[in-house]
């Protein structure tokens, strides 16, 4: 310990006799070629290409095949094909089952996948240069071989199905999709996947399209590694050498929508505490030259925690967590955006200065500290893209897929460090469009609409896309006439899941005693949620009586007792608060006739006279906060769920105007019940079990 205690102080006198910390930056040292590999072409009998990155410095390679069979390629009311044919294409061969072909190159520490984007299709491996045998071999033949079992098409659409729900739950998504659409209207990049285009999907489908579109001329083979032409050339033969046909000429694509102004589209969002801005427009074909001052520009404006967009809307206004831009390159035609996501009451502020922003790169030069930083992380950056086998791998192919010519690579760095404030200004003003913007919102439009109207022409839609008025934005609730014999006395169990695992229970009991139903719900999510509640209403029409609750939530008490009568509800709730002290509200109010407290809202909406497409507002009594709000219940349409109880057809309702927005499945079948439970936005669902 001595000892060390006297290299500190040595070490301390050391520095203290050096000379202080400089204040200016050292002078840059001049800009040397990216060490990129050359790579060497060579062009197969059947047409396929194939491009060889030769790097010997480590034992790995990787082996990339594309094809041009992206989402683009999808048919119009299948959307998701490609990605169900990439998910299902190393699920089986004629020789090999789907744990055969994993074992295999797993044994051998590689892998093996397949997927896409807009406007490609790609199957990759990644291997040690010892098995390149065996990544070749597995790659000819899930590719030119795969079988598509029906039992794993069934597999991959349920995991689809359930992502998507989860996809469409969360606002930046669809803001994103709604962005597309606007966009680029009837062009394939403007189109999603949906529930119906999934389930649309046979096998027939998935094995026409890999028949179609995975054709060997025109494919692109990259092998980046350890490997040399001869031998490249030689494996690439023995596995693709007797595969021939022609994909089909691509019919001419729909053009995209022509902007004559700015507007704006705001997609509500009943109760959202946040919104999510999406603006941009489309700008030009991949080998435009103007890509590269554009590309100064964009990471000037929003390229990452030290753009403008970055440090002004969240370091210096503290209005979100992030908010950033970018330029994005398709076979096509590419695009840019700006995004924002931040608490309600911002929304209109923060687009203002998004379009400020957006000004100011169009009409001021950047200063050259600006600059000099932002080409100086782009430039600097660029090498560490291409330190493996898999990296080059992917950056050739890109480059090659989208045209950009034989020296992009090598000259990338050069170029940009080229782009002057003037050309990046000019960039600025060529891409980004300001009196042609496209503008998506996503949030409470109850709350936000007045205020957007100030900033350009709002089109007000929902979550579905459906067209909708300011005067939809303030339902008014009324009596339903309920179909009583949809309520029948039983039990019913749930499971609790959160984020796909067990996590609870729930069960809900009916009893019928004369002119009283009786609905109790007793839940228990562990330590987080133990709860019994009871609700008396009238076997007549559903008019709530009383209701009861006690337990604990994350251990604070939780209590409700409330009578309804004469047009009143008298009573009390203890609720439990994020601050940890649960809250105390005294309840003596008029409700309007036909008013269900808000726990007995899963029985009433079974009884609801549904039908696909109706769409109902009931008042309901929110128990906790002591208020009567407007719920709004839409059947969405019928579609097949699976619960632990079996395999049902169900009406889909979307249910909007309470705490969080909530999708429930009810049964077609009569007496109806409930059989699941999923609040939009959270991982926590509830199934039928029995």
């Amino acid at each position: 310990m001595k000892a060390l205690l006297g290299v500190v102080v040595l070490c301390s006198g050391v520095l203290s006799a050096q000379q202080p910390f400089p204040t200016r930056p050292p002078t840059a040292a001049p800009l040397r070629p990216a060490q990129f590999p050359p790579f060497q072409e060579a062009a197969l009998p059947n047409g396929m290409t194939l491009l060889l990155v030769e790097n010997h410095e480590q034992p790995s390679l990787s082996v990339t095949l594309s094809f041009r069979a992206g989402t683009a390629y999808d048919p119009a009311g299948k959307e998701g094909l490609s990605a169900i044919v990439a998910e299902l294409l190393t699920k089986g061969t004629p020789t090999r089952r789907a744990e055969q072909i994993a074992a295999a190159i797993e044994g051998v520490g590689g892998t093996l996948s397949a997927g896409g984007g807009e406007d490609f299709f790609t199957v990759s491996t990644d291997v040690l240069s010892d098995h390149a045998d065996l990544a070749f071999e597995l790659l000819g033949d899930v590719t030119r071989r795969a079988t598509f079992p029906a039992e794993e098409l069934e597999l991959a659409r349920m995991r689809y199905l359930s992502s998507l729900e989860v996809e469409l739950s969360q606002p930046e998504n669809v803001a994103t999709r709604v962005f597309a659409k606007e966009l680029f209207g009837r062009h394939p990049y403007g189109r999603s996947a949906t529930p119906a285009s999934y389930k649309a999907i046979t096998r027939d489908d998935v094995v026409g399209f890999a028949g179609r579109r995975l054709r060997p001329s025109g494919a692109l083979l990259v092998v980046a590694g350890d490997m040399t032409l001869a031998r490249a050339r030689a494996l690439a033969v023995r596995a693709f050498g007797t595969w021939r046909g022609v994909p089909p000429a691509t019919p001419p694509l729909p053009a995209v929508p022509t902007k004559r102004g700015s507007d704006i589209v705001l997609v509500h969002r009943p109760g959202s505490v946040q919104s999510n801005i999406v603006l941009g427009n489309t700008t030009f074909l991949p080998t435009d030259t103007g890509y590269y001052a554009a590309r100064i520009a964009t990471q000037v404006l929003g390229g990452g925690a030290d753009a403008r967009l970055f440090l002004i809307l969240r370091e210096q206004k503290s209005w979100t967590y992030g908010s950033y831009a970018s330029l994005d390159r398709n076979r096509g035609v590419g695009h840019w955006e700006a995004t924002f996501e931040g608490r309600t009451a911002v929304t209109d502020s923060a687009l203002v200065e998004l379009l400020h922003q957006v000004d100011r790169i169009r009409t001021e030069l950047v200063p050259d500290s600006e600059l000099v930083a932002v080409k100086g992380f782009l430039v600097g950056s660029f090498p560490l893209t291409i330190e493996t086998p898999r990296q080059i791998a992917q950056v050739v192919t890109t480059a090659r897929l989208l045209g950009l010519g034989p020296n992009y690579l090598r000259s990338y760095r050069q170029r940009l460090d080229a782009v002057s404030a003037t050309r990046a200004r000019a960039a600025a003003r060529r891409t980004y469009r300001r009196d042609a913007l496209t503008i998506v919102v996503v949030g409470d439009a109850k709350e936000i609409y007045d205020k957007l109207k100030a900033i350009a022409p709002v089109r007000l839609v929902d979550i579905d896309g459906k067209p909708m008025t300011a005067a939809d934005l303030n339902p008014v609730g009324g009596p339903v006439a309920f179909d009583m014999s949809q309520i029948v006395a039983r039990t019913d169990s749930f499971q609790a899941l959160l984020q796909g695992n067990p996590f609870g229970a729930q069960v809900t009991n009916i009893r019928v005693r004369g002119d009283t139903i009786v609905f109790t719900e007793a839940t228990n999510l562990g330590t987080f949620v133990q709860q019994l509640t009871t609700v008396e209403l009238s076997a007549t029409d559903l008019a709530t009586r009383r209701s009861d609750q006690a337990g604990t939530v994350q251990n604070q008490q939780t209590k409700i007792h409330l009578v309804y009568a004469n047009g009143r509800v008298k009573g009390s709730a203890i609720v439990p608060q994020a601050s940890g002290t649960p809250k105390t509200v005294a309840v003596d109010t008029t409700v309007p006739a036909g008013a269900i407290d808000d726990n007995a809202l899963s029985l009433a909406v079974q009884a609801l006279p549904l039908a696909e497409g109706k769409s109902f507002s009931l008042n309901v009594f929110s128990s906790g906060e002591g208020v009567t709000k407007v719920a709004t219940i839409k059947v969405t349409g019928v579609e097949n769920v699976t619960v632990p109880a079996g395999t049902f057809s169900a009406h889909r309702l979307e249910i909007s105007g309470m705490q969080l927005p909530v999708v429930m499945h009810v049964s077609t079948e009569s007496p109806r019940r409930l059989l699941r439970i999923a609040p939009v936005g959270a991982p926590l669902v509830f199934e039928l079990v029995k």
